[in-house]
């Protein structure tokens, strides 16, 4: 890579609007232009200006159905980026929240959120750090899943199938936790089948997720999490 291909991406999420863009895309679904500029309060013109240079540049991919053009992560490359610039970016002490709303907001983030397609927040960390203990990930010499932890995977019906170059298990800086929380093929699979087995609900129109009754005792009863820590 040139220094002028650098200074190109780095100019693409210079903008507080593209920022904004790539930042609510973290939910891992595909959005339509108007939601994005209501989303970031700009006008549609601008927000389709914006989204041209995010595609042409890599960091977004499109699809078009009938009248509306949806807009997407180009990959779980690009959510790693900028989930690692996000959480190079947070300071060290945030400002007071500006409403109870938006306090509600950030502390549902904070407890549980999904990254892309995988789990972040103190709920994705206490998963990790839970795995590692119990010698089902290794994170001494990056990132690694271990023969448990592949056997583990299987005793919960989760089919770990490798897709083009993306890893298995890798190591994503949490923006609010500051420590890595699991992502990569297992990452995703094991969000996934959260959902799906309804351990965990999505809230708001954020990233936010909430484990619910039923994900509590799951993951005491797997991983020997107390649900305090869930909450």
């Amino acid at each position: 890579m040139q220094s002028g291909d650098l200074a190109a991406l780095a100019a693409l999420l210079a903008d507080e609007t593209r920022a904004s863009f790539c930042l609510v895309l973290l939910d891992g679904r595909a959005w339509t232009a108007g939601e994005l500029a209501r989303h970031a309060g700009v006008a549609a013109s601008t927000a389709s200006e914006h989204l041209g240079k995010l595609v042409t540049g890599g960091l977004l991919a499109e699809e078009r159905q009938g009248r509306h053009r949806y807009v997407r992560l180009a990959d779980e490359r690009v959510a790693h980026l900028v989930e690692e610039l996000a959480s190079y970016a947070a300071p060290a002490a945030d400002p007071a929240p500006r409403s109870l709303r938006v306090a509600s907001a950030r502390s549902a983030m904070a407890r549980g959120r999904t990254c892309y397609d995988h789990l972040a927040g103190r709920l994705g960390i206490a998963i990790t750090q839970a795995m590692t203990v119990r010698g089902l990930l290794r994170q001494d010499t990056g990132f690694a899943l271990t023969d448990q932890g592949a056997a583990w995977f299987g005793e919960l019906g989760i089919e770990l199938q490798r897709r083009g170059r993306r890893p298995l298990v890798r190591g994503c800086l949490d923006w609010t936790e500051r420590k890595p929380h699991l992502a990569g093929i297992a990452g995703a699979e094991l969000c996934r089948h959260a959902l799906d087995a309804g351990w965990c609900v999505r809230i708001g129109s954020e990233r936010a997720v909430k484990v619910t009754a039923d994900g509590e005792l799951a993951l005491g009863e797997l991983l020997g999490i107390e649900p305090e820590i869930l909450r």
